[in-house]
């Protein structure tokens, strides 16, 4: 699912709302997830899921190419775990939120 896909089914299962409005809903969501990243915050969306950073050490890699050895720097990454109610919805133990 894109962006715009998102955008177009929150639209739809809100009529009320004009398109252009669930789209600025939408950007400002993933906008503010994003600065909280970006400060170093954990976002937690409960039932969904967990944002957060971690941090990569510089190392040595090897490009696939070449065989050449590259020094790598290092870097912050961001991280995805899952909450126990996605989780369990993955795995068939509760209902599909697209039947709703």
């Amino acid at each position: 699912m894109t962006r715009s896909d998102l955008v177009q089914k929150l639209a739809e299962k809100n009529p009320h709302l004009m398109q252009k409005d669930v789209e600025r809903i939408v950007n400002t969501i993933f906008d503010e997830i994003t600065v909280a990243l970006a400060r170093g915050d954990r976002v937690e969306l409960r039932g969904f899921g967990a944002f957060s950073t971690k941090k990569r050490e510089a190392r040595s890699g090897r490009n696939p190419r070449t065989g050449q050895t590259v020094s790598v720097a290092e870097k912050i990454v961001p991280f995805f775990k899952t909450g126990k109610q996605l989780r369990d919805r993955l795995n068939g133990k509760e209902g599909n939120p697209a039947d709703d």
